[in-house]
């Protein structure tokens, strides 16, 4: 969005005068992430997860590039490659404990990232585009992160692509094939660590792509804010250096400790001890689970147990599982409430804390949990909660709801309903 009011950048000597002329670089910069762009001034610790998202996809890359420097995609020598990163090569360990655990962290600020756009209605017009491609980023995270899990050839890592993979031999006609193909043969061996490496180590990359995407695209419209009211007058507003900045480095500092914490003190606690074993196809594991962040999807995938007329179990498992992240490409028209933020919204804000959350903290658990009973019930109550939320339920409040009145402006919410203050009428220094 173009604020008349947002500083513009100017050169300040020969050097900084003959890049803007020629590489504009530094005015990209100041007006992306700098003085030069103006941002709400009442964002939450909500609005800190995309920097964060940002922060552990760069980690990823660095962490990766160097990993790959040393590893080996073959099944004869990968869980002994993994082995020689641990023990032989200077920091190995400290390389693979940080992209293990990094991978963690980067699903947790996206999840956090997500759950805030819901609650919030980021997706509302005009800022589609942005949740469009947000999906698209959650969708090649997944895939990253499942070929990732593979490349440590240990059991979980061989039994957890033979299950996903063997989903697509549920297709009717050609998921046989598609399977096969995948694979480049019946079962996981050297063909599929080869592709699952090379797509590993390239879609951080895509990703990356998409995130520039997904920033030009929240620069178009601006970014939300809790109130869901748009910028108005100046006086809503503030640079996003130093004071977004600031906050988005206090932030950073928090998530810091907290994943330094983990990689020295619990590196292996989000992983599986079963995936320290060498792949043995012989052997399979007694409880086949995937990484913790799949969890919820695994739960859908499992929560259909029973053919229903011509449609066996196995396959709309699987469509379920799909579908539970596609629905999210739509919810910008399901929603058609006119008030954006939940704050406002009651009968919206109850269905969400009380309805949605709980299942979504149901499917987590039953997604890591054996599949038996109580496991297998409760995840069927959760599924069907979870679609009934997104495709009955939201469509259905959004029109019915009165919504709580909202403020005139940003600044009205934060400051109270001074008018004078309000249009930005009053200069003084006390503003």
């Amino acid at each position: 969005m173009s604020f008349p009011w947002a500083r513009q950048y100017e050169p300040k000597n020969g050097l900084t005068k003959f890049l803007d002329e020629k590489l504009p670089l530094p005015r990209l910069v100041y007006n992306a992430v700098g003085a030069g762009y103006p941002v709400p001034r009442n964002l939450s610790y909500f609005w800190n997860f995309g920097v964060l998202a940002g922060f552990f996809l760069v980690v990823q890359i660095v962490t990766g590039v160097v990993l790959a420097m040393h590893y080996a995609a073959n099944a004869q020598v990968a869980f002994a490659t993994t082995e020689h990163i641990m023990r032989d090569v200077n920091w190995g360990w400290l390389m693979r404990y940080a992209h293990a655990n990094g991978a963690s962290f980067f699903f947790i600020v996206v999840y956090l990232h997500i759950f805030r756009g819901l609650f919030y209605s980021s997706y509302k017009a005009p800022r589609e585009m942005i949740w469009l491609l947000g999906v698209v980023i959650f969708l090649l995270m997944m895939a990253t992160a499942f070929m990732g899990y593979v490349l440590p050839w240990g059991q979980m890592s061989f039994w957890g692509a033979k299950v996903i993979t063997g989903l697509f031999g549920a297709i009717p006609l050609v998921g046989e094939p598609i399977q096969v193909w995948l694979l480049g043969g019946f079962a996981p061996d050297n063909a599929a660590l080869n592709r699952f490496f090379s797509l590993h180590f390239l879609l951080p990359f895509v990703i990356a792509g998409v995130v520039i995407l997904h920033i030009w695209a929240l620069h178009i419209p601006g970014s939300s804010n809790p109130t869901g009211v748009e910028v108005k007058s100046e006086s809503d507003t503030v640079p996003f250096h130093p004071y977004y900045t600031a906050k988005d480095g206090f932030g950073l500092g928090i998530a810091l400790l907290l994943y330094f914490a983990m990689v020295f003190f619990l590196p292996n606690a989000l992983g599986h001890p079963d995936n320290y074993i060498e792949a043995n196809p012989l052997s399979t594991p007694a409880h086949i689970v995937p990484e913790w962040y799949f969890w919820p999807f695994y739960a859908i995938l499992r929560a259909f147990t029973v053919d229903f007329f011509f449609v066996p179990a196995k396959l709309m498992g699987v469509i379920a599982m799909f579908a539970s992240i596609l629905l999210w490409f739509f919810l910008p028209w399901l929603d058609k409430s006119p008030v954006r933020s939940g704050h406002y919204r009651p009968l919206f804000r109850k269905f969400f804390w009380f309805g949605l959350i709980p299942a979504m903290i149901v499917l987590f658990i039953c997604g890591g949990a054996p599949a038996e009973e109580p496991y297998v019930m409760l995840s069927q109550i959760a599924t069907a909660y979870y679609f009934l939320h997104f495709l009955v339920i939201l469509p259905i409040i959004s029109s019915v709801e009165k919504p709580e009145p909202l403020p005139y402006s940003i600044t009205e919410a934060v400051l109270g309903s001074d008018k004078k203050v309000v249009k930005g009428e009053n200069t003084s220094p006390a503003v």
